[in-house]
């Protein structure tokens, strides 16, 4: 009985329609439960959404947790002592407790959590669970993660040295170092909101330069994960 628990709960096999179902279900109290996130005002029926997803959310984790030795193949109790400090244990705790309130007033020491109310937007990251396209992205990520890692300590570098560079060419442009480091960032990315900018010929030019070489720092993830995603797509074809 628990180990089909586990298989209903897990991403959904394409010939499994009550896990395929559960996952939609989740999808869809997922995306319902941060709804309210969009509304200044509190209006009578999220108080209803978040006792309803809430409550899902809860039975999921209790599932899961009771599941834990199926997950990380341990037939012992050690699973079920870990389960709580693994990475997705904490998302789905983390998404629930903002909303505890709502079931029991009487939980005044996480009442905090509800002035800390955009710790829903928590509950996004737990449709990575349930999304296959997500996990493909995921297993791009973690297959790229050299190539990716290379980009970022790049990308990172540049920031640093084209700061340098213009903090100490155009030193009254920019009151702290911080603020070069702002202006390198928005330039490699060519956002450019025009709040701090050179005002003279050698700044610019060094601006031009920072403009042109992060177009091409900035494009590597986008081809890295790209090439990796279709490798995913031909993989998944191939099984």
């Amino acid at each position: 009985m628990r180990k089909r628990i586990f298989e209903i709960i897990e991403v959904s096999k394409d010939n499994d329609r009550i896990s395929f179902i559960y996952d939609i279900t989740m999808l869809f109290a997922i995306i319902v439960s941060i709804v309210p996130l969009a509304f200044k005002e509190s209006y009578r029926a999220f108080y209803y959404i978040d006792v309803v997803t809430t409550i899902l959310f809860i039975i999921d984790y209790l599932l899961r947790w009771g599941t834990s030795d199926y997950k990380f193949k341990k037939k012992n109790i050690t699973s079920f002592l870990i389960y709580p400090f693994s990475f997705w244990a904490i998302i789905d705790l983390v998404s629930i407790l903002p909303t505890i309130t709502v079931l029991n007033s009487g939980f005044k020491l996480l009442r905090l959590f509800r002035v800390v109310k955009t710790f829903r937007i928590f509950r996004i990251f737990k449709a990575f669970r349930y999304s296959k396209s997500i996990r493909i992205i995921i297993n791009v990520m973690k297959n790229s993660k050299e190539a990716l890692l290379a980009v970022c300590t790049l990308a990172f570098s540049y920031i640093l040295i084209s700061a340098l560079v213009i903090f100490n060419v155009e030193p009254d442009s920019f009151e702290s170092f911080f603020d070069a480091i702002y202006w390198a960032t928005i330039s490699l990315t060519t956002v450019g909101y025009g709040d701090i900018y050179p005002v003279t010929n050698a700044g610019r030019i060094i601006t031009m330069i920072s403009s042109i070489l992060g177009i091409a720092i900035v494009a590597l993830p986008a081809g890295i994960i790209t090439a990796g995603y279709l490798n995913e797509i031909n993989k998944k074809n191939e099984d």
